[in-house]
């Protein structure tokens, strides 16, 4: 089962591989085409001619050459809805010829191909009509953008809100507790200073590991918000520091020759440890890995295991958030993790590369 969330404009790269199948196609087929229909011929030749039968052998492997490339001629020009009227009407050309030459191959007669001409015809122009009815597609695109971007704004401030929330649990529950902690502790340590200095020794370590304690809390909340190895580092290093901190085998690949903006390269970050920690959580795989590819101005980053599968955008918190984190920057995510087999979760952000230059997570003097 394969599930997809896509936002923004696929890349023209795939149409341009696309057509270009499409078109080795067509001239494969046509190649097959001229040799069947050389051999029907010799075959007739060959065997006393009389009734020219090979007319229809012809025929039949022509035509489907001929809508292939009637087709592919009409789908040149900008995708839309004057591109699939222009297809429409490339097909409806083929079908009117094709009509007229059964017509002729099967002796003239009544000239029955007008009243099939006359339907096409007919649908031909209420597809037209339908067209210039429509408010213009830059329009349409506008608002169909509008509403893209009316929702990632609200996604990006809900996501903004809740790490707001997270940010102020953890220092409410970790650093500050230890802070409020460690001044009991000096203030305890004033008083023995003149009541007990053999036991302020002892008062003074317990506030020392209480401070160090709190410094480490408060680290953890910094990497939550911008992860230290990831600004030294870059993507590329702090995926494979993520992966070392596994317990399932995780290899990692790397393709990236340079740095996504910041913002970007911590949206990738987040979303390959969702993956990563939902392996390790749900999985039960031997192995897993993560393939981080920069293409056609879009950053690439699948994170697959062989576990056990079935895993699904929308059943749990995470994959959703990696969606909505992904949203904001007009990314797109696909799961295909079918029951019993292996997960492939494919993410990609549309953006460019700055040089490989690192910048220190910490200040110097």
């Amino acid at each position: 089962m394969a599930e997809a969330i896509t936002f923004g404009d696929r890349s023209g790269a795939d149409r341009d591989r696309r057509v270009g199948r499409w078109r080795r196609g067509v001239l494969d087929c046509a190649i097959a085409a001229v040799v069947a229909g050389a051999a029907c011929t010799v075959t007739w030749a060959l065997t006393g001619q009389g009734y020219f039968w090979p007319r229809w052998v012809w025929f039949g492997t022509l035509l489907p050459v001929v809508l292939a490339a009637a087709v592919l001629g009409a789908a040149r020009g900008p995708a839309g809805r004057r591109r699939r009227l222009a297809i429409h009407g490339a097909v409806t050309v083929v079908l009117i010829v094709m009509d007229v030459t059964i017509w002729l191959l099967s002796g003239l007669g009544w000239f029955w191909p007008i009243l099939p001409a006359l339907l096409y015809a007919l649908v031909l122009g209420g597809h037209a009509w339908i067209v210039a009815r429509l408010p213009p597609e830059r329009e349409q695109e506008l608002i169909r953008r509008v509403a893209v971007l009316t929702r990632t704004r609200s996604s990006a401030v809900d996501v903004h809100a809740a790490e707001l929330r997270r940010i102020e649990r953890d220092l409410h529950d970790g650093a500050q507790a230890r802070i409020v902690s460690l001044a009991m502790g000096l203030g305890m340590a004033q008083r023995l200073v003149a009541t007990d200095p053999a036991a302020l020794a002892g008062v003074l370590a317990e506030a020392r590991a209480t401070a160090l304690a709190a410094l480490d809390d408060i680290r953890a909340v910094v990497h939550g918000i911008h992860p230290p190895v990831l600004a030294d580092l870059g993507l590329a290093g702090a995926v494979e520091a993520l992966a070392l901190d596994m317990a399932v085998p995780v290899s990692v690949a790397a393709d990236v020759p340079g740095r996504p903006p910041a913002p970007v390269e911590s949206a990738a970050y987040f979303a390959v440890a969702e993956c990563l920690a939902n392996v390790g959580k749900h999985a039960g795989a031997n192995r897993a890995w993560v393939d981080l590819k920069h293409r056609d101005g879009r950053l690439s980053v699948v994170v697959g295991d062989d576990g056990r599968g079935g895993a699904r955008i929308g059943a749990g918190t995470g994959l959703s958030g990696v969606a909505r984190r992904l949203e904001t920057f007009d990314g797109t995510i696909r799961v295909s993790s079918p029951d019993s087999g292996r997960t492939t979760v494919t993410m990609e952000i549309p953006c460019a590369l700055s040089s490989l230059k690192t910048t220190s997570s910490s200040g110097t003097a």
